[in-house]
Formats: C-alpha cells, sequence, structure tokens
C-alpha cells in the first residue's frame, strides 16, 4: 500500500523546528510536569481548569456566536451548574450522560460533572433509535442531561429514556445556585473515569471507551503543551462536536494548557468557515481532514486573505493537501497528530514537519497484518515481526502500567483488542486496528483503516451497525458493507453489496429512507450493488476483501446504484459519480461534516 507522505524523516528536519521550539520553551517546561502524574495523584480536568480560572480569572476562556465568557465568568457557571447536579444526586464515581449539540451550555455541564468527580457520558446527537438506546444502555447513567435541540434524536428511542433533566431545566435552576467551587473537585485523583467516549471500534455496536483524568492529563501536557504550544494571546477555534474527543480533549487541553481561549462554533460551515474566524479573532483551530478538503474546494474569500491564524492541529490532513491547504491560506505549523479514543498512546507533529502524524515516545511498534484478517501475522516462531523502516504496517501500542490500556466499558471488547505474547512472552499491545508508515526517528505516516471499521467525514462507521440498518427493509435478504476508495476524498466511502428477499424488486428510494432513518448522515453507505448470492468463507463470513478490491467498477454480474440523496434515493449508477462525490457535488442534501 502506497502513500504520498515522505517514506522516512531526517535529522535536517527535526533541527529547523529548534528556533520555533526555544522561543516556546518556558511554557513546554512548564507542561511537560503533566507527564509523570501518576494515577494516584490528585490532579483532574476540573482541577485544571480551576485553577487558570483563579490564575488568570480576566482573561476570556469562551468564545460563541458574539458572547465572550471571562475565566472568572465560566467558572462561576460551571459551579452552579455543579451545584444543581449534586442536588440531583450526581456524586463522585456516577455517570451523566449528556445529549447537547456544541453551544457553551454543553461544556459548563462536561467541566460541572467533573469538578464533582463524575464521569462524563458523551453522547452522538447524531444517533437514533436502537444505536442510541444502546449508547445509552451502556452508560448506566444515574441522570441523562439532554438539550432541547435533541428531542427528534430522544423521541427516535425505543422505549423513553430514564432520569432525564432538560439542559435547560439545568441552566434555570442554575441561575440562583451557589457559585463556590466544589470541595470535591481537590480531591478527585488522576486514575479515575473522567469521559466515556463512543467508538464504533472495529465491529459491532458503538463502544464505550474510557478516558481518565490520567490521560487526558497526558494528552495536555505532551499533545497540547509540547505539541500545540498556544500562548496566552492565542484563541483555539473548534467547529467540531464535544462528543469528539478532537474538541473535548485535544482543543480543551491545549487551550488550558496555554491558558488561553477557546472559540466554540455551533457546527462546520465550508462557506462560513473563515468569517467567523475572522469574527471570533481565531489565531488556531482544530481540523479533521475532509474539513481542510472542503476548505479548499471552497472557492477563494476575502476573510481568508490576511486571517490570524498561524497553526492548525488536527488529524488525518491527507499529504496531497498540505502543501496547498499550509500555502492557501498562510498557516505557518500544521500540528498533525494520531490518535484515538481508547488508544494508549498518541503522536504529535511537534516539530512541524510536512506530512507527517508527527512522533511518540511511548513503545510502540510497526508490524506486517494478514490483509485477510487485519490482525498481527506471526512468523513460525509465533512471533510478531516488524515492518523495516519505510515501510507500511498495523500500529500497535505497548500496555504497561507507565502506558495503560483504560478499555471499554465492556471487558470483552477490551480484551479483544489487545495482542499477547507479541515478542516475548507475557508482553502486551494495544491493536490500533490501523495502517502507519514507520518514518524513522519516531514519526509515523497514518496510511489506512484496517478491520470492520473505514473512517468517512471523520467518523468511524462500523459495517455490522450499517449492515443492521440495511437489513431492515423488507426486500433485503443480505448485506454486507465495506469502505472504498474515492480518489480525491479522505478516507472511504461507504459501499453496500445486498441480495433481495424472493420475488422482491430493487427499490433504491425506500432502501434509501430506511439508511437515513437508521443511521447517521456520514454512515449512509454511497454505493449498493444488488447481487444474486454472497460468497462465504468456510466460517460463514462474508469474503470482503474481494468486495473491497472490486470496490464500485462495473460489473456484468450485478447491478449497480448510486446515492444521489434523501430525495431520490439510490438511481443507477452513471460514470462520473466518483468525481461528483469527490467534489462535493454528490450525494445532494449530505449536510455538513
Amino acid at each position: 500500500m502506497s502513500t504520498d507522505a515522505r517514506d522516512t524523516i531526517s535529522v535536517f528536519d527535526l533541527a529547523k523546528a529548534l528556533p520555533a521550539m526555544a522561543l516556546d520553551a518556558p511554557g513546554m517546561l512548564r507542561n511537560a510536569r503533566g507527564m509523570l502524574v501518576g494515577p494516584k495523584d490528585k490532579a483532574s480536568i476540573g482541577l485544571y481548569f480551576q485553577k487558570v480560572a483563579h490564575r488568570r480569572p480576566d482573561r476570556v476562556f469562551l468564545r460563541f456566536e458574539g458572547r465572550s465568557y471571562t475565566y472568572r465568568a465560566a467558572n462561576g457557571e460551571v459551579n452552579r451548574y455543579a451545584a444543581v447536579l449534586s442536588a440531583r444526586g450526581v456524586s463522585r464515581g456516577e455517570v451523566v450522560g449528556v445529549l447537547m449539540t456544541n453551544r457553551p451550555e454543553t461544556l459548563f455541564t462536561v467541566l460541572a460533572v467533573l469538578k464533582l468527580g463524575a464521569t462524563v457520558g458523551l453522547l452522538n446527537y447524531n444517533q437514533r433509535d436502537q444505536v442510541l438506546a444502546h449508547s445509552i444502555g451502556l452508560l448506566g447513567s444515574v441522570l441523562n442531561v439532554v438539550g432541547e435541540e435533541c428531542a427528534e434524536a430522544l423521541e427516535s428511542l425505543p422505549e423513553p429514556a430514564a432520569n432525564v433533566l432538560p439542559a435547560e431545566e439545568l441552566a434555570e435552576s442554575a441561575r440562583t445556585a451557589p457559585d463556590s467551587d466544589p470541595a470535591m473537585c481537590e480531591r478527585v485523583r488522576a486514575g479515575e473515569r473522567a469521559f466515556l467516549i463512543f467508538t464504533s471500534g472495529t465491529t459491532g455496536l458503538p463502544k464505550a471507551s474510557v478516558m481518565t483524568h490520567q490521560r487526558w492529563t497526558k494528552s495536555m501536557s505532551g499533545l497540547g503543551g509540547l505539541g500545540v504550544r498556544l500562548r496566552a494571546d492565542d484563541a483555539l477555534y473548534c467547529c467540531l462536536p464535544l462528543y469528539h474527543n478532537n474538541a473535548l480533549t485535544v482543543a480543551l487541553s491545549a487551550v488550558l494548557a496555554g491558558e488561553a481561549t477557546y472559540v466554540l462554533s455551533r457546527k462546520f460551515s465550508a462557506s462560513g468557515f473563515w468569517d467567523e474566524i475572522a469574527r471570533e479573532r481565531a489565531t488556531a483551530f482544530i481540523y479533521i481532514g475532509e474539513l481542510c478538503r472542503y476548505l479548499i474546494n471552497q472557492p477563494v474569500r476575502p476573510a481568508e486573505k490576511g486571517n490570524r491564524v498561524r497553526l492548525a492541529v488536527g488529524n488525518g490532513l491527507r499529504p496531497e493537501l498540505w502543501d496547498e491547504f499550509r500555502r492557501r491560506f498562510g498557516i505557518s505549523r500544521v500540528v498533525e497528530f494520531y490518535g484515538s479514543s481508547e488508544a494508549p498512546l498518541a503522536f504529535v507533529n511537534a516539530f512541524g514537519v510536512d506530512r507527517t502524524a508527527g512522533l511518540c515516545p511511548l513503545p510502540y511498534a510497526v508490524v506486517e497484518y494478514d490483509d485477510e484478517t487485519g490482525r498481527a501475522r506471526r512468523g513460525r516462531d509465533g512471533k510478531l515481526r516488524r515492518v523495516r523502516s519505510g515501510g507500511v504496517g498495523l500500529l500497535l501500542a505497548k500496555v504497561n502500567n507507565r502506558q495503560p490500556f483504560d478499555g471499554y466499558t465492556d471487558e470483552k471488547a477490551s480484551e479483544s483488542k489487545l495482542v499477547r505474547d507479541g515478542f516475548k512472552k507475557g508482553d502486551c499491545w494495544f491493536d490500533t486496528g490501523d495502517l502507519v508508515r514507520d518514518q524513522h526517528f519516531w514519526h509515523i505516516a497514518f496510511v489506512d483503516r484496517l478491520g470492520d471499521t473505514f473512517r468517512w467525514k471523520g467518523e468511524n462507521v462500523a459495517t455490522t451497525e450499517v449492515e443492521g440498518a440495511l437489513g431492515l427493509d423488507e426486500s433485503v435478504d443480505q448485506a454486507v458493507v465495506y469502505g472504498v476508495d474515492i480518489p480525491g476524498t479522505d478516507g472511504k466511502a461507504g459501499m453496500a453489496a445486498i441480495t433481495l428477499t424472493e420475488d422482491a424488486s430493487f427499490d433504491g428510494k425506500a432502501l434509501a429512507t430506511t439508511a437515513y432513518q437508521r443511521l447517521p448522515v456520514y454512515a449512509v453507505p454511497l454505493f449498493v450493488r444488488v447481487v444474486a448470492e454472497l460468497e462465504q468463507t468456510s466460517t460463514f463470513k462474508s469474503r470482503k476483501v474481494e468486495l473491497r478490491k472490486q470496490g464500485y467498477a462495473p460489473d456484468a454480474d450485478g447491478q449497480l446504484y448510486v446515492l444521489s440523496g434523501p430525495g431520490e434515493g439510490y438511481i443507477p449508477a452513471y460514470a462520473g459519480y466518483a468525481d461528483d462525490v469527490a467534489a462535493g457535488r454528490a450525494p445532494r442534501q449530505q449536510g455538513n461534516v
């Protein structure tokens, strides 16, 4: 498998960054201490926020659609929220579900829960029906704070959710609550759970991955303090959803590490992006790769010229876009990183080298893999094999006491992600499910995603979830879903091979309606191939490898359809559809990232 990223990093590439890093040295040294925080230390997200609020009370912490909150004002608001939540039974160790879109009240709710020593369950507001019910069930929450903007998602549940507290009622009750810091905030230890963040993992329905205060602290120190290196006068713009680790771990931790300003946007708008950047005086922003492509595909806008942005941080910026992205928007430094909700390590482009996901000082391995199973391949001696420098392989992260895997709420799911006795008896490794290129000097470049999950629109799509949704259409007998490459796009687009029930005919509009009703927009397949039968292995697993290789190429044995949009549904495939997808012309009415 190939990539446009350079094969290796040289010592000269790293040396170029030294002058800029020297300028940021004081902040880097201050934040480096966080890398040493142990699980029993009294350290938490709420406490870090509280300390900055006391140290920089008059500095602006948050800006949103013309509104501004100083650190003092935000801390007082958070404390009032915490008082109300405490009165409603939220205490240390409990879980509070949060189903809200991007707005200040969402961030206040999250920080309030954390200050009480409780855990925030960040629900994806794109989920519906059984999938959302499954996610809520995994939380075991004592309370679920739900915004009125998420009423449709709540109403889609098969049974009414229990213990719901409307976000508007919480905000109203907080108006008259005390604003003193909760005593519990200083008692929370780093090893306690902070967030439950939903990830599709590699198979099945969404899993709730655990983010401890310790892992978040290491992100603040390593990624935020040593990599992003925001300064006091910086304002970081975020239009990614707050249920994403990018928004709540990477962006928030970088802001607190630099004692800077968090600029929150309601959602991403390709046409309005630079206008909002200018209006909110942002000097940095966080991205996912597809966002960058959308910006590049937009016509040149006056607001993008002379913008104040000096750096962008994120993951998924494709190598072929890197130079144009920096040149067109005048961005001095791109802080690309690699990480996931559950992985016990992260890479960050601290040196500002082009076309790399950066370096990681923690132990990891890039190993040979089995293309059929997506698992690490073992040699005749039963041991794993590392790829050579410049080679592509499966990324594994070492798991030990200093680099723990916090896992999921499901112990069986957690164990399935571990590779034991990899290089020697007793060692343990976390399987990221990702292919990367080893670039030398502890640097990697992301290449592809393995397993039954593919990434599209910056989201992981679990094929089994999509297969289950398509199977609800009465004309579908079997469905196999996989990701396919479309030149000029990031990630993989969804494709389904289906067989029809006896005497049924394909109804593209009806199938699309089922998909849109049951799935987030980004998970709706773009291609559907109707076939007479689906090949299976001897263990009754679908042969997805062959299907992926075939992609959306014409096939005399099947009928190929493409997604036009919610209105027309699936229509007969036509030449140039893939180009339309890459250019953002199809599917129509698909919505934002």
